[in-house]
């Protein structure tokens, strides 16, 4: 019998290889052959994500739909935020685990370099009220210098070592789960470079360095930028690392019309726009017929839209279901993706023990100012928490650009290295603050401060700080800081000062007299630091008081006051913020004795305490205060009495109207907030009640007076701007507008 033949190009439908051909394209087929042992190789899969700031979170929705669709990922390779997002899924973190961390971060931190107030050591946090500002401006013999950036980057360097913790001993990142690479751009030549090699968290750091925004990176020699001003979409990379096909995910902003640039900052967005759209096309261009370009619909979303992580997420992810058909050519089979996610899985990446700790540093400070600092131990487990605080507090001493830790392998196990790069500004640095209070009734408040900070003066980091404040209330002090060893538990502080302030004295609520008061005095103190948030100094000051500009009733000694007295203060201070504080608390006693035998006209002794307590709930806050003043013996004199009103300090009252040798102020604020994490603003209540005795046995709860106020204000890097209005018992009103309130400054 003949058998049928197909004629020439055409395939007989009874032939068994016309199933056999569909079979093949089916997906899955292939890799059902290989389990039943006949061989079946497929493509080298590269991913590819490019830059997009907040944008880049949806490459993470990319990442679930690949994973739903068990498409396999041989290579991956990303610029910027697509670094960042890279790196984590070639470490094998799952994508559960990505979107978990993502939500969770606070992104807002990766753009402060400041580790928070909680990791300032007392002294500095007595000056944040009065010079919060420090602008990274340095003063040397050549001028003034400024920093590579508005940001060093020191908190996002411990975001991502976080991040990639189990990845901290890989050195060659083809050694990774997945191997990856990293895009960034040469500073000085404008070229790309692809970091493969060295510590991971690193190379993501300088592949989203924002040139302007973040301080470049210094790697081998060369200052290193965020990648998208070379190469946004490394389809080449991908290449070069062997990829067959390549998955892109393009999140470029699109170039914006004409109608659309109308303000200063769309003409700057457009320019960044076009340097990167330009180099993103050429690599378009390299993407062929077997690759897949992925391109979701990000309108209405910016780079700057960091806590819309879920709604990016499922963006990317339908930007790659709209490509499912090509997608599923890639898919392989259960049992091909089970052993893939094994793989994954299979790697064990994190540190063991630490074998050994290198300090990398400049050489203006002795290692031993470091090492007296790092607790972590050699032969015990990485504990990275207590690591970074550790770092952080290093950090908060204002000395370094950026101090941050990595690990390398060594035959003997797992080295920590400690790395802390010196300010290339320092190492003297001036800072500058302004506070303002009007009453809108003739008593104004306006200050003006400045203050150089001279640092790393010897091996112990003494430092020689210099304030000018010029306004309303002028003020100068400079004083010099000796630390007495390396760990700064005891240290020795002399220092010099002036001040002048005015003084309103009023009789039944009438003003009667109004004088300035100048003091000049020399002071020097033995303390010792209590952890982190604790201090206690043993002072003496001696020195003089003047009063002048008197106007009214006398009632102010004329000529010299001269002052001596002795001081012992113990301090804890743990809010988290100077002027805005949602967290901690704030102790302070200090004692007075003033004697002849120490040099002042007049003896007596008085006790100050104060308590502040705050915390937050969603978004409402509570702060609770209490303060008091007492002469325990003696006579003080009018220039040393106690003054309430104005301001938070019964604030129905003009600045200085409640004036007494002692004194109690005890209030609450209640405040909600509202607005985005940028520039919150908030509205609150408050209630305040105290006042002012000739001493304290004349004092009463029918005698305390009370004041009511509503506030509303928005924080800024100045301090919270507040407008509030306040009503008292007496039946009056008053309003305030005030800039740079604190706390803290009623005790200092």
């Amino acid at each position: 019998m003949t058998k049928n033949r197909p004629r020439d190009g055409i395939v007989s439908t009874r032939s068994p290889y016309w199933l056999l051909c569909i079979l093949l394209v089916l997906p899955g087929f292939p890799s059902a052959f290989a389990d039943a042992g006949v061989s079946s190789a497929r493509p080298t899969i590269g991913l590819v994500l490019s830059g997009g700031g907040a944008k880049g979170m949806a490459h993470v929705g990319v990442l679930r739909v690949l994973e739903e669709m068990q498409v396999p990922v041989d290579v991956v390779v990303g610029t910027s935020a697509g670094s960042a997002v890279a790196a984590l899924y070639a470490t094998g973190m799952p994508v559960e685990e990505i979107e978990k961390r993502f939500i969770g971060l606070d992104w807002l931190s990766s753009f402060r370099d400041d580790p928070g107030r909680a990791y300032k050591p007392v002294r500095r946090k007595q000056d944040d009220w009065r010079l919060p500002l420090v602008p990274g401006i340095g003063v040397g013999s050549e001028g003034v210098r400024f920093g590579g950036g508005l940001v060093t980057g020191q908190n996002l360097g411990f975001i991502l070592n976080e991040l990639t913790r189990n990845a901290a001993l890989v050195d060659d990142f083809d050694q990774l789960p997945i191997p990856f690479r990293a895009v960034a751009t040469d500073l000085e030549t404008g070229v790309e470079v692809v970091i493969g090699d060295g510590n991971l968290a690193d190379a993501i750091r300088a592949s989203m360095s924002i040139p302007g925004v973040y301080a470049p990176v210094e790697r081998g020699g060369r200052l290193l930028v965020d990648g998208g001003v070379a190469n946004n979409l490394p389809v080449s990379v991908a290449r070069d690392m062997g990829a067959d096909v390549v998955i892109a995910v393009d999140i470029t902003d699109p170039l914006m019309t004409t109608e659309d640039m109308r303000e200063a900052f769309s003409v700057v967005g457009q320019l960044t726009t076009l340097m990167t759209r330009r180099n993103t096309e050429l690599q378009l261009g390299l993407l062929t017929d077997r690759d897949i370009l992925i391109q979701p619909d990000l309108q209405g979303h910016t780079s700057a839209d960091f806590y819309d992580a879920p709604v990016l997420f499922e963006l990317g992810a339908s930007g790659a279901r709209d490509h499912a058909v090509a997608l599923n050519r890639l898919a392989v089979s259960d049992s091909e993706w089970r052993d893939y996610r094994a793989r994954l899985r299979a790697e064990k990446l994190a540190p063991g023990p630490v074998v050994r700790i290198e300090f990398r540093k400049g050489d203006r400070l002795a290692s031993d100012f470091l090492r007296e600092r790092i607790r972590q131990k050699e032969g015990e487990p990485l504990d990275v928490e207590q690591l970074e605080a550790d770092l952080k507090r290093i950090y908060g001493l204002g000395y370094y650009e950026t101090v941050s830790w990595s690990m390398r392998p060594s035959e003997a196990g797992p080295v920590l290295i400690i790395q802390a790069r010196e300010k290339s500004w320092g190492p003297n640095y001036l800072s500058f603050g302004l506070n303002y209070e009007d009453n809108f009734d003739g008593d104004t408040r306006f200050n003006l401060a400045t203050g150089l900070r001279m640092t790393e003066l010897n091996r112990l980091g003494a430092e020689w700080q210099t304030g000018l404040q010029l306004g309303t209330q002028p003020w100068v002090r400079s004083q010099w800081y000796q630390p007495l060893d390396y760990g700064y538990d005891r240290f020795a502080v002399i220092g010099v000062e002036y001040r002048r302030d005015d003084y309103s004295i009023y009789d039944n609520g009438d003003r009667i007299s109004e004088i300035d008061v100048t003091f000049r005095e020399v002071d020097l103190a033995l303390g010792m630091e209590l952890g982190g948030d604790g201090e206690i100094r043993l002072g003496y000051v001696r020195g003089y008081a003047t009063v002048d500009d008197e106007v009214g009733v006398p009632v102010a000694p004329s000529g010299k006051v001269h002052q001596g007295y002795g001081s012992l203060q113990l301090v804890h201070d743990s809010l988290s913020d100077a002027f805005y504080p949602k967290s901690g608390a704030f102790a302070g006693i200090r004692a007075r004795v003033e004697r002849e035998e120490l040099g002042s006209d007049r003896e007596f002794d008085a006790l100050t305490g104060m308590l502040l307590g705050t915390g937050t709930w969603q978004r409402f806050n509570l702060t609770g205060l209490l303060y008091t003043r007492q002469v325990i013996s003696g006579e003080p004199g009018v220039e040393n009495a106690a003054r309430l009103g104005g301001f938070r300090q019964l604030s129905a009252y003009a600045p200085g109207e409640i004036t007494g040798n002692d004194a109690v102020l005890m209030a609450a604020w209640a405040r909600r907030e509202f607005g985005g994490p940028v520039l919150p603003w908030f509205t609150g209540l408050g209630f305040e009640t105290g006042n002012a005795w000739e001493q304290m046995d004349d004092a009463t709860w029918s005698g305390l007076v009370r004041s009511w106020s509503v506030f509303a204000g928005v924080d800024t890097f100045l301090g919270p701007v507040q407008l509030s209005a306040a009503y008292n018992n007496e039946d009056e009103w008053t309003a305030y507008l005030n800039i740079g309130f604190s706390f803290t400054q009623l005790f200092y």
